[in-house]
């Protein structure tokens, strides 16, 4: 396919809701020209890092080419975008130039901002030190797991929205849970520090979580940010509010430690007129309902870098994809939009090994549960939807738009 430096509809992302939000534009309409801009050699199944670091996934499957996940009638931008200039329906890229559009969709993705933790990137995957949130670093978080012993393992959740707010504390169940059948339990500790105020924010599944810290004697502590590691001594530096509103600091001791780092949207849209203003964090500016830009009508979002207030996860995106390609194609005939997103979001709560806390909820933290028996409670079957259906389901059919 030729290069052009015009389409009638230009995606930016080349991930999970790029690529839905392309097939699924294809399948009501094959007559459309449709760009995908994503500079991404690989396309990756995220959700499967948790089992990768708990050694019950072969990190192999969790990677295809983006060629291969391109639908076939879009045209693939193999390229970074540097700016954007929405009232004249413009971008720029780094190698391509100038593009411009009728239609544009904003769906990049989230940024990992390890810089945000001194010490931490230059240290990632040595001494302990482990992440899943990267395809490189996600096997070291088992190595480090089988090589623990007796120790002190420590398990962080950052202050800022993440993509996968579930993830944190799964590879912490994870891994009290191999602790646990090592007969070390009572000889090891596993810390929980987080800086947001709870566990869960669904009361319905908070309480079950809350018994799964009990059953392994996890130890918690919100409102606690990490912001140092020193990987000499091995020491992991947080800050909190004392009463008093001040920060203080508090140094804790580690044998492994598996970080959350924390994330924003990509510094290209944080630094656009596409970002919600004086938001620090450089969400793209979206109605919450139909996924259409505040300001710029012509342009619509989808995916974890939205200032839309659910949970960042690929549930979400799966409910939020059809909404946005209904109301674009609606907005694309003059006509109102008549589809609106509720905030659905689902997190697949692993608790140990076959075992599954199926959370699905709302914009109110309300459930919206999908089977017709008590979600709240750990099963094996929905351990086999996370393990085995999902990752079936994501490659053939939620990426080809029938899902």
């Amino acid at each position: 396919m030729t290069m052009k430096n015009h389409y009638q509809i230009l995606i930016i992302g080349g991930g999970n809701a790029g690529i839905s939000v392309a097939a699924q534009l294809l399948i009501k309409n094959s007559t459309l020209e449709i760009g995908i801009i994503d500079p991404s050699e690989n396309h990756y199944y995220q959700p499967a890092w948790t089992l990768v670091g708990g050694g019950v996934f072969d990190i192999k499957k969790t990677i295809r080419k983006e060629a291969d996940c391109i639908p076939e009638r879009a045209h693939w931008i193999q390229d970074e975008v540097l700016s954007f200039s929405p009232e004249q329906n413009t971008l720029k890229c780094k190698l391509s130039g100038g593009i411009s559009y009728d239609y544009l969709v904003v769906a990049p993705g989230i940024q990992l901002d390890w810089h945000k933790i001194i010490g931490l990137k230059e240290n990632l995957g040595t001494r302990g030190i482990c992440s899943n949130y990267t395809f490189e670093s996600a096997p070291y978080t088992w190595e480090t797991l089988r090589s623990l012993g007796s120790g002190k393992a420590i398990f962080t959740n950052p202050n800022t929205p993440i993509k996968c707010g579930g993830a944190p504390q799964k590879i912490m169940y994870l891994a009290a849970d191999y602790i646990k059948k090592q007969g070390l339990l009572q000889k090891s500790e596993v810390h929980f520090y987080s800086g947001g105020g709870v566990i869960f924010g669904v009361k319905k599944y908070a309480e079950v979580l809350n018994q799964v810290i009990v059953r392994y004697g996890i130890q918690t502590h919100f409102n606690y940010n990490l912001i140092e590691i020193d990987p000499v001594s091995k020491t992991a530096v947080f800050e909190t509010k004392g009463d008093d509103n001040q920060l203080l600091r508090t140094e804790q001791q580690f044998d492994m430690i598996h970080v959350t780092p924390p994330q924003s949207a990509p510094d290209f849209i944080k630094n656009s007129p596409l970002a919600i203003k004086d938001n620090p964090l450089g969400w793209v500016d979206l109605n919450r309902d139909t996924m259409q830009h505040n300001r710029f009508l012509n342009i619509f979002g989808c995916g974890d870098a939205g200032i839309t207030p659910n949970s960042k996860t690929g549930a979400a995106i799966r409910k939020q994809a059809p909404v946005l390609v209904d109301n674009l194609l609606e907005y694309m005939k003059g006509k109102p939009l008549s589809n609106s997103y509720n905030g659905y979001s689902s997190c697949p709560l692993v608790t140990g090994y076959g075992k599954l806390v199926l959370a699905e909820f709302d914009y109110n933290n309300e459930p919206m549960e999908t089977f017709p028996f008590n979600q709240a409670k750990e099963r094996y079957s929905m351990w086999l939807l996370k393990t085995k259906v999902l990752p079936w389901l994501y490659w053939n059919k939620i990426l080809k738009g029938t899902a």
